[in-house]
Protein backbone atom coordinates (compact mmCIF):
# COMPACT_ATOMS: atom_id res chain seq x y z
CA UNK A 1 0.00 0.00 0.00
CA UNK A 2 2.32 2.67 -1.30
CA UNK A 3 1.82 6.16 0.14
CA UNK A 4 2.44 7.81 -3.21
CA UNK A 5 -0.28 8.17 -5.80
CA UNK A 6 0.22 7.31 -9.47
CA UNK A 7 2.76 9.82 -10.73
CA UNK A 8 1.38 11.81 -13.67
CA UNK A 9 4.84 12.13 -15.18
CA UNK A 10 5.10 8.34 -15.41
CA UNK A 11 1.79 8.08 -17.26
CA UNK A 12 2.87 10.80 -19.70
CA UNK A 13 6.25 9.17 -20.27
CA UNK A 14 4.65 5.81 -21.13
CA UNK A 15 1.28 6.97 -22.29
CA UNK A 16 0.96 4.49 -25.13
CA UNK A 17 1.42 1.47 -22.90
CA UNK A 18 -0.79 2.54 -19.98
CA UNK A 19 -3.70 3.86 -22.06
CA UNK A 20 -4.36 0.44 -23.60
CA UNK A 21 -5.35 -1.24 -20.32
CA UNK A 22 -9.05 -1.51 -19.41
CA UNK A 23 -10.31 0.94 -16.80
CA UNK A 24 -12.46 -0.02 -13.79
CA UNK A 25 -15.34 1.97 -12.33
CA UNK A 26 -13.15 3.98 -9.96
CA UNK A 27 -10.83 5.24 -12.67
CA UNK A 28 -7.94 2.83 -11.99
CA UNK A 29 -6.82 0.06 -14.36
CA UNK A 30 -8.48 -3.28 -13.75
CA UNK A 31 -6.49 -5.17 -11.10
CA UNK A 32 -6.66 -8.54 -12.91
CA UNK A 33 -5.33 -7.02 -16.11
CA UNK A 34 -2.55 -5.28 -14.20
CA UNK A 35 -1.49 -8.49 -12.48
CA UNK A 36 -1.56 -10.52 -15.72
CA UNK A 37 0.33 -7.82 -17.59
CA UNK A 38 2.99 -7.61 -14.91
CA UNK A 39 3.36 -11.41 -14.85
CA UNK A 40 3.75 -11.47 -18.63
CA UNK A 41 6.46 -8.82 -18.44
CA UNK A 42 8.27 -10.70 -15.66
CA UNK A 43 8.17 -13.93 -17.71
CA UNK A 44 9.67 -12.15 -20.71
CA UNK A 45 12.41 -10.66 -18.55
CA UNK A 46 13.27 -14.02 -16.97
CA UNK A 47 13.66 -15.85 -20.31
CA UNK A 48 17.17 -16.88 -21.35
CA UNK A 49 18.68 -14.14 -23.56
CA UNK A 50 19.45 -15.03 -27.16
CA UNK A 51 23.08 -15.35 -28.13
CA UNK A 52 24.33 -12.26 -29.85
CA UNK A 53 21.60 -9.97 -28.59
CA UNK A 54 21.79 -6.66 -30.42
CA UNK A 55 21.12 -3.15 -29.09
CA UNK A 56 17.46 -3.21 -30.19
CA UNK A 57 16.66 -6.18 -27.98
CA UNK A 58 18.47 -4.52 -25.06
CA UNK A 59 16.39 -1.36 -25.51
CA UNK A 60 13.25 -3.47 -25.75
CA UNK A 61 14.17 -5.23 -22.49
CA UNK A 62 14.66 -1.90 -20.72
CA UNK A 63 11.30 -0.71 -22.05
CA UNK A 64 9.65 -3.84 -20.65
CA UNK A 65 11.21 -3.14 -17.24
CA UNK A 66 9.87 0.40 -17.35
CA UNK A 67 6.40 -0.92 -18.21
CA UNK A 68 6.58 -3.37 -15.27
CA UNK A 69 7.46 -0.54 -12.90
CA UNK A 70 4.58 1.56 -14.21
CA UNK A 71 2.15 -1.34 -13.75
CA UNK A 72 3.32 -1.90 -10.21
CA UNK A 73 3.06 1.81 -9.43
CA UNK A 74 -0.51 1.88 -10.76
CA UNK A 75 -1.54 -1.11 -8.65
CA UNK A 76 0.00 0.40 -5.52
CA UNK A 77 -1.76 3.68 -6.21
CA UNK A 78 -5.07 1.87 -6.43
CA UNK A 79 -4.59 0.15 -3.06
CA UNK A 80 -3.53 3.43 -1.45
CA UNK A 81 -6.64 5.17 -2.82
CA UNK A 82 -8.86 2.40 -1.44
CA UNK A 83 -7.28 2.68 2.00
CA UNK A 84 -7.59 6.46 2.00
CA UNK A 85 -11.27 6.25 1.00
CA UNK A 86 -11.94 3.74 3.79
CA UNK A 87 -10.22 6.02 6.31
CA UNK A 88 -12.29 9.04 5.23
CA UNK A 89 -15.43 6.94 5.50
CA UNK A 90 -14.48 5.92 9.04
CA UNK A 91 -13.81 9.54 10.03
CA UNK A 92 -17.15 10.62 8.55
CA UNK A 93 -18.98 7.94 10.55
CA UNK A 94 -17.22 8.97 13.76
CA UNK A 95 -18.07 12.62 13.15
CA UNK A 96 -21.72 11.74 12.50
CA UNK A 97 -21.88 9.70 15.70
CA UNK A 98 -20.32 12.59 17.63
CA UNK A 99 -22.89 15.04 16.24
CA UNK A 100 -25.71 12.70 17.26
CA UNK A 101 -24.29 12.54 20.77
CA UNK A 102 -24.17 16.34 21.00
CA UNK A 103 -27.75 16.63 19.76
CA UNK A 104 -28.89 14.02 22.30
CA UNK A 105 -27.08 15.87 25.07
CA UNK A 106 -28.70 19.18 24.15
CA UNK A 107 -32.11 17.52 24.03
CA UNK A 108 -31.61 15.96 27.48
CA UNK A 109 -30.44 19.32 28.83
CA UNK A 110 -33.54 21.04 27.46
CA UNK A 111 -35.83 18.44 29.02
CA UNK A 112 -34.07 18.81 32.38
CA UNK A 113 -34.43 22.59 32.23
CA UNK A 114 -38.15 22.32 31.50
CA UNK A 115 -38.65 19.84 34.35
CA UNK A 116 -36.81 22.14 36.70
CA UNK A 117 -38.93 25.14 35.73
CA UNK A 118 -42.10 23.13 36.33
CA UNK A 119 -40.88 21.96 39.73
CA UNK A 120 -39.81 25.48 40.64
CA UNK A 121 -43.32 26.84 39.92
CA UNK A 122 -45.00 24.02 41.85
CA UNK A 123 -42.80 24.46 44.91
CA UNK A 124 -42.65 28.28 44.95
CA UNK A 125 -44.79 28.40 48.14
CA UNK A 126 -42.76 25.75 49.92
CA UNK A 127 -39.07 25.49 50.79
CA UNK A 128 -36.58 25.67 47.92
CA UNK A 129 -36.12 22.47 45.96
CA UNK A 130 -32.68 20.85 46.33
CA UNK A 131 -32.91 19.21 42.88
CA UNK A 132 -31.67 22.37 41.22
CA UNK A 133 -28.51 22.45 43.31
CA UNK A 134 -27.87 18.78 42.72
CA UNK A 135 -28.47 19.11 38.98
CA UNK A 136 -26.22 22.14 38.63
CA UNK A 137 -23.49 20.54 40.72
CA UNK A 138 -23.71 17.35 38.64
CA UNK A 139 -23.59 19.27 35.36
CA UNK A 140 -20.67 21.45 36.50
CA UNK A 141 -18.77 18.41 37.72
CA UNK A 142 -19.44 16.61 34.45
CA UNK A 143 -18.35 19.57 32.36
CA UNK A 144 -15.25 20.49 34.37
CA UNK A 145 -14.01 17.42 36.21
CA UNK A 146 -15.17 14.33 34.35
CA UNK A 147 -16.70 12.58 31.36
CA UNK A 148 -20.43 11.81 31.34
CA UNK A 149 -21.60 8.30 30.59
CA UNK A 150 -23.45 9.26 27.40
CA UNK A 151 -20.20 10.68 26.02
CA UNK A 152 -18.33 7.37 26.17
CA UNK A 153 -20.91 4.57 26.15
CA UNK A 154 -23.51 5.73 23.62
CA UNK A 155 -23.28 5.10 19.90
CA UNK A 156 -25.13 6.53 16.91
CA UNK A 157 -28.34 4.52 17.28
CA UNK A 158 -31.72 5.76 16.16
CA UNK A 159 -33.99 7.74 18.44
CA UNK A 160 -36.76 5.13 18.16
CA UNK A 161 -34.45 2.39 19.42
CA UNK A 162 -33.26 4.55 22.31
CA UNK A 163 -36.80 5.47 23.33
CA UNK A 164 -37.90 1.84 23.22
CA UNK A 165 -34.96 0.75 25.37
CA UNK A 166 -35.57 3.57 27.85
CA UNK A 167 -39.19 2.48 28.25
CA UNK A 168 -38.14 -1.10 28.94
CA UNK A 169 -35.03 -0.61 31.05
CA UNK A 170 -33.00 2.43 32.11
CA UNK A 171 -29.24 2.26 32.40
CA UNK A 172 -27.35 3.68 35.33
CA UNK A 173 -25.64 7.02 34.71
CA UNK A 174 -22.11 7.71 35.85
CA UNK A 175 -19.21 10.06 35.31
CA UNK A 176 -15.48 9.54 34.84
CA UNK A 177 -12.86 11.75 36.43
CA UNK A 178 -9.20 11.75 37.26
CA UNK A 179 -8.76 10.25 40.71
CA UNK A 180 -7.03 12.82 42.93
CA UNK A 181 -5.58 12.58 46.42
CA UNK A 182 -7.70 14.90 48.52
CA UNK A 183 -11.10 16.39 47.87
CA UNK A 184 -9.68 19.92 47.57
CA UNK A 185 -7.34 19.01 44.73
CA UNK A 186 -8.27 21.14 41.71
CA UNK A 187 -6.30 19.14 39.14
CA UNK A 188 -8.86 17.12 37.26
CA UNK A 189 -9.60 15.76 33.84
CA UNK A 190 -7.91 18.03 31.33
CA UNK A 191 -4.23 18.63 30.74
CA UNK A 192 -3.94 22.43 30.95
CA UNK A 193 -1.45 23.47 28.27
CA UNK A 194 -0.07 27.02 28.43
CA UNK A 195 2.32 29.00 26.25
CA UNK A 196 3.99 31.74 28.24
CA UNK A 197 7.25 33.56 27.46
CA UNK A 198 8.03 31.11 24.69
CA UNK A 199 7.71 28.00 26.89
CA UNK A 200 5.11 25.23 26.59
CA UNK A 201 4.08 23.71 29.92
CA UNK A 202 1.43 21.28 31.14
CA UNK A 203 -0.19 21.13 34.56
CA UNK A 204 0.90 18.13 36.61
CA UNK A 205 -1.68 15.97 38.34
CA UNK A 206 -1.31 14.05 41.56
CA UNK A 207 -2.58 10.92 39.79
CA UNK A 208 -3.94 10.01 36.35
CA UNK A 209 -5.94 7.05 37.56
CA UNK A 210 -9.48 7.18 36.19
CA UNK A 211 -12.35 6.86 38.65
CA UNK A 212 -15.92 5.83 37.82
CA UNK A 213 -18.66 7.16 40.09
CA UNK A 214 -22.26 6.00 39.74
CA UNK A 215 -24.77 8.84 39.66
CA UNK A 216 -27.67 6.36 39.76
CA UNK A 217 -27.67 2.81 41.05
CA UNK A 218 -26.80 0.04 38.56
CA UNK A 219 -29.78 -2.10 37.66
CA UNK A 220 -28.56 -4.72 35.16
CA UNK A 221 -25.55 -7.06 35.27
CA UNK A 222 -24.28 -9.37 32.52
CA UNK A 223 -22.41 -12.47 33.76
CA UNK A 224 -20.10 -14.30 31.32
CA UNK A 225 -18.48 -17.57 32.37
CA UNK A 226 -15.73 -19.92 31.22
CA UNK A 227 -17.34 -23.01 29.64
CA UNK A 228 -16.83 -26.62 30.75
CA UNK A 229 -15.79 -25.75 34.30
CA UNK A 230 -17.64 -27.18 37.30
CA UNK A 231 -16.18 -24.67 39.78
CA UNK A 232 -17.20 -21.74 37.57
CA UNK A 233 -20.74 -23.15 37.22
CA UNK A 234 -21.10 -23.40 41.02
CA UNK A 235 -19.70 -19.89 41.53
CA UNK A 236 -22.03 -18.48 38.85
CA UNK A 237 -25.13 -19.97 40.53
CA UNK A 238 -24.10 -18.54 43.90
CA UNK A 239 -23.40 -15.11 42.41
CA UNK A 240 -26.70 -14.99 40.51
CA UNK A 241 -28.64 -15.89 43.64
CA UNK A 242 -26.80 -13.30 45.76
CA UNK A 243 -27.19 -10.48 43.20
CA UNK A 244 -30.92 -11.15 42.86
CA UNK A 245 -31.78 -11.58 46.56
CA UNK A 246 -29.50 -8.96 48.12
CA UNK A 247 -29.00 -6.40 45.33
CA UNK A 248 -32.31 -6.73 43.42
CA UNK A 249 -30.55 -6.59 40.06
CA UNK A 250 -31.65 -7.70 36.59
CA UNK A 251 -29.29 -10.44 35.42
CA UNK A 252 -28.32 -11.40 31.86
CA UNK A 253 -26.36 -14.53 30.97
CA UNK A 254 -25.50 -16.41 27.80
CA UNK A 255 -28.11 -18.86 26.46
CA UNK A 256 -25.80 -21.74 27.38
CA UNK A 257 -25.51 -20.55 31.00
CA UNK A 258 -29.25 -20.00 31.32
CA UNK A 259 -29.87 -23.57 30.21
CA UNK A 260 -27.40 -24.84 32.82
CA UNK A 261 -29.04 -22.79 35.58
CA UNK A 262 -32.56 -23.95 34.68
CA UNK A 263 -31.34 -27.55 34.57
CA UNK A 264 -30.15 -27.11 38.15
CA UNK A 265 -33.29 -25.43 39.49
CA UNK A 266 -36.40 -23.68 38.23
CA UNK A 267 -35.60 -20.89 40.72
CA UNK A 268 -33.39 -19.26 38.07
CA UNK A 269 -36.28 -18.58 35.69
CA UNK A 270 -35.84 -14.83 36.27
CA UNK A 271 -32.46 -14.89 34.50
CA UNK A 272 -32.60 -13.19 31.08
CA UNK A 273 -30.70 -13.91 27.86
CA UNK A 274 -30.83 -13.11 24.12
CA UNK A 275 -32.03 -14.96 21.04
CA UNK A 276 -29.98 -13.65 18.12
CA UNK A 277 -26.98 -11.49 17.22
CA UNK A 278 -29.10 -8.38 16.72
CA UNK A 279 -29.89 -8.32 20.43
CA UNK A 280 -26.18 -8.64 21.23
CA UNK A 281 -25.47 -5.49 19.20
CA UNK A 282 -27.88 -3.56 21.46
CA UNK A 283 -26.78 -5.22 24.69
CA UNK A 284 -24.62 -2.23 25.72
CA UNK A 285 -27.81 -0.13 25.90
CA UNK A 286 -29.25 -2.38 28.62
CA UNK A 287 -26.30 -3.62 30.68
CA UNK A 288 -24.64 -1.45 33.35
CA UNK A 289 -21.91 -3.88 34.36
CA UNK A 290 -20.24 -7.01 32.97
CA UNK A 291 -18.88 -9.69 35.34
CA UNK A 292 -16.53 -12.34 33.92
CA UNK A 293 -15.79 -15.63 35.68
CA UNK A 294 -12.63 -17.18 34.26
CA UNK A 295 -9.23 -16.07 33.02
CA UNK A 296 -7.99 -13.64 30.40
CA UNK A 297 -9.75 -15.62 27.69
CA UNK A 298 -13.13 -14.85 29.24
CA UNK A 299 -12.30 -11.14 29.27
CA UNK A 300 -11.33 -11.36 25.58
CA UNK A 301 -14.63 -13.07 24.83
CA UNK A 302 -16.54 -10.37 26.73
CA UNK A 303 -14.78 -7.60 24.81
CA UNK A 304 -15.41 -9.32 21.45
CA UNK A 305 -19.17 -9.42 22.10
CA UNK A 306 -19.42 -5.62 22.03
CA UNK A 307 -18.72 -4.17 18.59
CA UNK A 308 -19.16 -0.61 19.86
CA UNK A 309 -19.29 0.86 23.38
CA UNK A 310 -18.42 -1.54 26.21
CA UNK A 311 -19.87 -1.40 29.76
CA UNK A 312 -17.39 -1.59 32.66
CA UNK A 313 -16.00 -5.12 33.09
CA UNK A 314 -15.29 -6.67 36.51
CA UNK A 315 -13.08 -9.78 36.02
CA UNK A 316 -12.96 -12.61 38.58
CA UNK A 317 -10.51 -15.49 38.56
CA UNK A 318 -11.47 -19.10 39.19
CA UNK A 319 -10.54 -18.95 42.89
CA UNK A 320 -12.61 -15.87 43.76
CA UNK A 321 -13.87 -16.41 47.31
CA UNK A 322 -14.58 -12.80 48.32
CA UNK A 323 -16.69 -11.77 45.35
CA UNK A 324 -19.45 -10.41 47.62
CA UNK A 325 -17.24 -7.72 49.15
CA UNK A 326 -15.78 -6.85 45.75
CA UNK A 327 -19.13 -6.56 43.99
CA UNK A 328 -20.62 -4.63 46.89
CA UNK A 329 -17.77 -2.12 46.60
CA UNK A 330 -18.16 -1.92 42.81
CA UNK A 331 -21.92 -1.36 42.95
CA UNK A 332 -21.53 1.25 45.68
CA UNK A 333 -18.67 3.08 43.89
CA UNK A 334 -16.58 4.93 43.08
CA UNK A 335 -14.20 2.42 41.47
CA UNK A 336 -10.87 2.77 39.71
CA UNK A 337 -10.93 1.61 36.10
CA UNK A 338 -8.45 1.11 33.29
CA UNK A 339 -9.48 2.09 29.76
CA UNK A 340 -7.92 -0.63 27.62
CA UNK A 341 -7.61 0.49 24.01
CA UNK A 342 -8.61 -1.71 21.08
CA UNK A 343 -7.40 -1.86 17.49
CA UNK A 344 -9.87 -1.51 14.63
CA UNK A 345 -8.69 -3.59 11.66
CA UNK A 346 -9.93 -3.60 8.05
CA UNK A 347 -8.98 -6.13 5.36
CA UNK A 348 -8.79 -4.40 1.96
CA UNK A 349 -8.87 -6.88 -0.91
CA UNK A 350 -7.03 -6.13 -4.13
CA UNK A 351 -10.14 -7.09 -6.07
CA UNK A 352 -12.28 -4.44 -4.31
CA UNK A 353 -13.25 -1.70 -6.74
CA UNK A 354 -14.21 0.85 -4.08
CA UNK A 355 -14.15 1.37 -0.34
CA UNK A 356 -17.68 -0.02 0.10
CA UNK A 357 -16.45 -3.51 -0.77
CA UNK A 358 -14.20 -3.54 2.31
CA UNK A 359 -14.88 -6.43 4.68
CA UNK A 360 -16.39 -5.93 8.13
CA UNK A 361 -13.91 -4.47 10.64
CA UNK A 362 -12.44 -6.47 13.53
CA UNK A 363 -11.93 -5.07 17.04
CA UNK A 364 -8.79 -6.42 18.70
CA UNK A 365 -8.03 -6.16 22.43
CA UNK A 366 -4.64 -7.92 22.43
CA UNK A 367 -3.02 -8.24 19.02
CA UNK A 368 -3.42 -8.87 15.31
CA UNK A 369 -0.87 -11.36 13.90
CA UNK A 370 0.28 -11.75 10.28
CA UNK A 371 2.33 -14.88 9.47
CA UNK A 372 3.21 -17.22 6.59
CA UNK A 373 0.86 -20.00 7.70
CA UNK A 374 1.83 -23.48 6.48
CA UNK A 375 4.14 -22.12 3.79
CA UNK A 376 7.87 -22.64 4.17
CA UNK A 377 8.72 -19.28 2.57
CA UNK A 378 9.51 -16.17 4.58
CA UNK A 379 6.70 -13.68 5.03
CA UNK A 380 7.15 -10.64 2.79
CA UNK A 381 5.17 -7.60 3.97
CA UNK A 382 5.35 -3.90 3.09
CA UNK A 383 4.47 -1.68 6.07
CA UNK A 384 3.38 1.96 6.06
CA UNK A 385 2.54 4.34 8.89
CA UNK A 386 0.22 7.20 7.87
CA UNK A 387 1.27 6.61 4.23
CA UNK A 388 4.97 6.83 5.18
CA UNK A 389 7.03 3.75 4.38
CA UNK A 390 8.24 1.97 7.52
CA UNK A 391 9.98 -1.21 6.40
CA UNK A 392 9.67 -4.45 4.48
CA UNK A 393 9.16 -7.35 6.89
CA UNK A 394 10.99 -10.56 6.00
CA UNK A 395 10.67 -13.28 8.60
CA UNK A 396 8.03 -15.41 10.24
CA UNK A 397 5.55 -12.55 10.52
CA UNK A 398 4.48 -9.36 12.27
CA UNK A 399 2.49 -8.51 15.41
CA UNK A 400 0.50 -5.29 15.84
CA UNK A 401 -0.41 -5.16 19.52
CA UNK A 402 -2.17 -2.90 21.99
CA UNK A 403 -0.52 -2.08 25.30
CA UNK A 404 -2.93 -4.50 27.01
CA UNK A 405 -1.58 -7.23 24.73
CA UNK A 406 2.05 -6.26 25.29
CA UNK A 407 2.39 -9.04 27.88
CA UNK A 408 1.00 -11.69 25.51
CA UNK A 409 2.27 -12.78 22.07
CA UNK A 410 4.23 -9.55 21.55
CA UNK A 411 6.28 -10.20 24.70
CA UNK A 412 7.07 -13.76 23.55
CA UNK A 413 8.33 -12.34 20.23
CA UNK A 414 10.72 -9.93 21.97
CA UNK A 415 8.50 -6.88 22.47
CA UNK A 416 8.50 -4.71 25.55
CA UNK A 417 5.99 -4.76 28.41
CA UNK A 418 4.00 -1.50 28.33
CA UNK A 419 1.64 -0.05 30.94
CA UNK A 420 -1.97 -0.51 29.71
CA UNK A 421 -2.74 3.20 30.10
CA UNK A 422 0.00 4.19 27.65
CA UNK A 423 -1.75 5.11 24.36
CA UNK A 424 0.39 3.29 21.80
CA UNK A 425 0.52 0.60 19.09
CA UNK A 426 3.30 -2.00 19.36
CA UNK A 427 5.04 -3.03 16.12
CA UNK A 428 6.84 -6.34 16.80
CA UNK A 429 8.43 -8.62 14.16
CA UNK A 430 8.33 -12.40 14.58
CA UNK A 431 11.79 -13.99 14.04
CA UNK A 432 12.99 -11.31 11.58
CA UNK A 433 15.57 -12.22 8.95
CA UNK A 434 17.64 -9.18 9.97
CA UNK A 435 19.25 -8.89 13.42
CA UNK A 436 18.86 -5.09 13.32
CA UNK A 437 15.07 -5.32 13.03
CA UNK A 438 13.97 -4.31 16.52
CA UNK A 439 10.41 -3.69 17.81
CA UNK A 440 8.79 -0.25 17.57
CA UNK A 441 6.26 1.60 19.74
CA UNK A 442 4.08 3.92 17.65
CA UNK A 443 1.66 6.63 18.90
CA UNK A 444 -2.02 5.83 19.13
CA UNK A 445 -3.22 8.28 16.47
CA UNK A 446 -1.39 6.68 13.52
CA UNK A 447 -2.83 4.29 10.95
CA UNK A 448 -0.67 1.24 10.17
CA UNK A 449 -1.01 -0.33 6.71
CA UNK A 450 0.44 -3.76 5.93
CA UNK A 451 0.33 -5.02 2.33
CA UNK A 452 1.36 -8.30 0.72
CA UNK A 453 3.41 -7.22 -2.34
CA UNK A 454 2.58 -8.54 -5.78
CA UNK A 455 5.92 -10.32 -6.10
CA UNK A 456 5.41 -12.25 -2.83
CA UNK A 457 6.24 -15.95 -3.18
CA UNK A 458 3.31 -17.02 -0.96
CA UNK A 459 0.18 -15.51 0.63
CA UNK A 460 0.05 -14.39 4.25
CA UNK A 461 -2.44 -15.22 7.00
CA UNK A 462 -3.91 -12.81 9.54
CA UNK A 463 -5.65 -13.59 12.84
CA UNK A 464 -7.37 -11.27 15.30
CA UNK A 465 -6.83 -12.13 18.97
CA UNK A 466 -6.07 -15.66 17.81
CA UNK A 467 -9.42 -16.02 15.97
CA UNK A 468 -11.09 -15.30 12.61
CA UNK A 469 -8.05 -16.38 10.59
CA UNK A 470 -8.06 -14.98 7.04
CA UNK A 471 -5.79 -15.28 4.02
CA UNK A 472 -4.10 -12.24 2.47
CA UNK A 473 -3.25 -12.78 -1.18
CA UNK A 474 -0.85 -10.68 -3.23
CA UNK A 475 -2.13 -7.10 -3.33
CA UNK A 476 -4.37 -7.49 -0.25
CA UNK A 477 -3.75 -5.18 2.66
CA UNK A 478 -4.56 -4.80 6.36
CA UNK A 479 -5.33 -1.34 7.80
CA UNK A 480 -5.17 -0.92 11.60
CA UNK A 481 -5.95 2.12 13.74
CA UNK A 482 -7.04 2.77 17.31
CA UNK A 483 -10.73 2.09 17.87
CA UNK A 484 -12.85 4.84 19.48
CA UNK A 485 -14.40 2.40 21.99
CA UNK A 486 -12.04 1.24 24.76
CA UNK A 487 -12.72 -1.62 27.17
CA UNK A 488 -13.10 -0.28 30.74
CA UNK A 489 -11.98 -2.83 33.34
CA UNK A 490 -12.30 -2.43 37.10
CA UNK A 491 -9.11 -2.39 39.18
CA UNK A 492 -8.55 -4.12 42.49
CA UNK A 493 -6.43 -1.20 43.74
CA UNK A 494 -5.42 1.03 40.81
CA UNK A 495 -4.10 0.56 37.30
CA UNK A 496 -0.39 0.70 38.13
CA UNK A 497 -0.67 -1.57 41.18
CA UNK A 498 -2.66 -4.16 39.24
CA UNK A 499 -0.19 -4.07 36.32
CA UNK A 500 2.89 -4.55 38.50
CA UNK A 501 1.23 -7.29 40.52
CA UNK A 502 0.23 -9.15 37.36
CA UNK A 503 3.75 -9.15 35.88
CA UNK A 504 5.25 -10.21 39.22
CA UNK A 505 2.74 -12.95 40.04
CA UNK A 506 1.71 -14.02 36.54
CA UNK A 507 4.99 -13.66 34.63
CA UNK A 508 7.43 -13.96 37.58
CA UNK A 509 9.19 -10.91 36.18
CA UNK A 510 12.82 -10.55 37.37
CA UNK A 511 12.40 -13.11 40.14
CA UNK A 512 15.69 -14.79 41.02
CA UNK A 513 17.53 -16.07 44.03
CA UNK A 514 19.05 -13.26 46.09
CA UNK A 515 22.85 -13.19 46.04
CA UNK A 516 24.43 -14.60 49.19
CA UNK A 517 25.84 -12.06 51.67
CA UNK A 518 28.40 -14.40 53.27
CA UNK A 519 31.01 -14.05 50.52
CA UNK A 520 34.17 -11.94 50.48
CA UNK A 521 33.78 -8.27 51.30
CA UNK A 522 35.64 -5.16 50.31
CA UNK A 523 38.40 -4.12 52.69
Amino acid sequence: MSPSKLNPTDSCEHGDESSSYPQSDNGFPDSVSLIHSEKAVQELLQQTPIQGTDDHLIEFSEALRTVAKALRRAAEGKVAAQAEAAEWKRRFELESARNLQLEHRERIQGECDRDFNDKKIENSANKPVMWNQTHERSEDCCMEHGICSHEVLRDGGTDSDSNMVNKMMRKASFKLSWWCKGENDDQHKHDIVSFERGNITTAERSSKQISLKWESCPQTVLILTKPNSTSVRILCAEMVRWLKEHKRLNIFVEPRVRGELLAESSYFSFVQTWDDDREILRLHMKVDLVVTLGGDGTVLWAASMFKGPVPPIVPFSLDSEHYRDCLDSVLRGPISITLRHRLQCHVVRDSARNEYETEEPFLVLNEVTIDHGISSFLTNLECYCDNSFVTCVQGDGLILSTTSGSTAYSLAAGGSMVHPQVPAILFTPICPHSLSFRPLILPEHVTVQVQVPYNSRSPAWVSFDGKDRKQLAAGDALVCSMAPWPVPTACQVDSTNDFLRSIHEGLHWNLRKIQSFDGPREQ
